[in-house]
């Protein structure tokens, strides 16, 4: 799948679907914010929201006072939704549409959140280009905090397939300059009542 591919796919599941009707709604963000918690995060610190699109996450983080939040996502429309539900708030926000492939972050944070896109990279180059945007959008001391469909989830997500990974598989990919700190595993329901298993990983970056 091209880039130009991947915007169309995702522009049409944003402009098709009602924000709650895809199977990674969550109407409340707990385990981003479990994750965040184990990561010692504060308000204070920036955070860049990988994949971040309509998800409440920011809406969380603004309410407990975070004021420097990127939100990235290849589907400008699943931006939009997030803007229009956030109405002014949406101004203390960055809003990036970007497909993290061709992202060059021009500026690094705190902590990188992704909850659901690295497993959509199926291919070792998409891989080395979203590494290539982290070790730019990080430096030494940075959270990254990933979440993937584990070894028994799903092998498609949204008609598209995906890869899944444990703890370990995940570090390899993302080389030695980060370090494993935590992991653990959640069970996603779905808005039908579908569960996926999720692999949770947290990281430092260590140089």
């Amino acid at each position: 799948m091209t880039g130009t591919d991947r915007h169309e796919h995702w522009d049409a599941v944003y402009t098709g679907k009602s924000p709650t009707d895809v199977s990674w709604y969550q109407h409340a963000p707990a385990p981003s914010l479990r994750a965040l918690a184990h990561a010692g995060a504060v308000p204070a610190s920036s955070l860049v929201d990988v994949g971040g699109g309509a998800s409440n996450l920011v809406d969380a983080l603004l309410a407990q006072g975070w004021q420097d939040l990127t939100v990235l996502d290849i589907a400008a429309p699943a931006l939009d939704t997030a803007k229009a539900r956030l109405g002014h708030l949406a101004d203390m926000v960055n809003w990036v549409a970007e497909d993290i492939t061709e992202w060059v972050p021009e500026r690094t944070f705190d902590v990188w959140h992704d909850r659901a896109v690295f497993h959509f990279l199926t291919e070792q180059e998409q891989r080395e280009a979203y590494q290539r945007a982290l070790l730019q959008g990080t430096a030494t001391g940075s959270h990254v905090i990933i979440a993937t469909f584990a070894l028994d989830g799903p092998e498609k997500c949204s008609g598209l397939p995906v890869q899944r990974y444990d703890a370990a598989g995940l570090a390899r990919q993302l080389g030695d300059r980060f370090e494993l700190t935590d992991t653990w595993l959640e069970d996603h329901v779905t808005p039908w009542g579908a569960v996926q298993s999720f692999n949770w990983c947290l990281f430092r970056r260590i140089r």
